[in-house]
């Protein structure tokens, strides 16, 4: 009997890795947004409680109707936190970002195109900030600035200005040698003008990258704040601070204080590498064509 081989259906055409990745990059991001958005609503409807609010009975109490993810040594509900600290995390994470861009993508532009003392020195500078390990230069600035939102976001964003102003020096400098740029100089363009019009949307394909694994990447290192006691205020709902807590309770049995935010900081995190990874492979023109 002869076997006939297998025809897909006419239109039907089979995901490629990275449509899978980046689509499920982008549903684990954007739930994660809601919850940041719709978590004071919540509790301004009273469907959960305060994340700073003792409970009456603040003893170790397991998963319940009552407490759907149990409570915490402190008297805090687990669930409340857990949403809270979504909350904090984008706060701090896109703040830290924000600053990133805002000062690596200039810088990179200037220093690519200017050339010169500005570059070298710009370069040098740069250069050693990259070679310091992220965390521990986050931990340094941590004890200097001190505890709060804005405090943490600095500490963190100090880390990833290199990275943005290498990626983009690097794509300045092969950009500004293109015919366009030449006529600009020579009907007598501004070098802002140049900066801003001509050389900025063709620099900056690869941020958009850079900002989602660089935002994955200082959730782990706001995470390794809050578990060493830096970064936020206790009181303050922080997936890192609730794990240093929980910890001491693990060896008891007392899993829920540690299995949540651990899951919530994991998951996050998991997103947003796969959306940058998506993004990546669709931005960037040689994978393009691999593809």
């Amino acid at each position: 009997m002869r076997v006939q081989s297998f025809r897909p259906l006419r239109g039907f055409q089979v995901p490629s890795v990275s449509t899978a990745m980046t689509f499920c990059g982008l549903v684990i991001t954007v739930l994660f947004l809601l919850i940041a958005v719709l978590s004071p609503l919540f509790l301004t409807w009273g469907w959960i409680q305060s994340p700073t609010e003792f409970l009456s009975n603040p003893i170790h109490q397991p998963p319940s109707s009552q407490h759907w993810l149990g409570t915490s040594r402190l008297g805090y509900d687990v669930f409340s936190r857990t949403l809270f600290g979504t909350q904090v995390a984008w706060q701090v994470v896109l703040l830290a970002t924000i600053l990133s861009v805002g000062i690596g993508v200039p810088l990179g532009m200037v220093s690519g195109y200017l050339g010169g003392k500005i570059d070298r020195v710009l370069l040098f500078l740069m250069d050693t900030i990259y070679t310091l390990p992220g965390l521990l230069l986050s931990i340094t600035l941590a004890f200097v600035v001190g505890k709060g939102v804005l405090n943490a976001a600095i500490a963190l964003s100090v880390a990833y200005i290199p990275q943005y102003y290498r990626v983009v020096r690097n794509h300045t400098t092969s950009v500004k040698t293109e015919l366009f740029i030449e006529a600009a100089q020579a009907l007598g363009a501004s070098t802002s003008r140049i900066l801003t019009r001509y050389l900025f949307l063709n620099v900056i394909q690869s941020v958009p990258v850079l900002f989602t694994l660089n935002a994955a990447d200082a959730i782990l290192t706001l995470g390794g704040l809050g578990f060493l006691g830096l970064g936020l205020p206790d009181e303050i709902p922080e997936w890192g601070h609730d794990l240093r807590i929980a910890l001491e309770a693990l060896p008891t049995g007392i899993w829920w204080t540690t299995l949540f935010p651990g899951l919530a900081l994991t998951i996050m995190v998991v997103g947003l590498s796969l959306l940058g990874e998506g993004l990546n492979d669709f931005l960037n023109p040689r994978l393009r064509n691999q593809r």
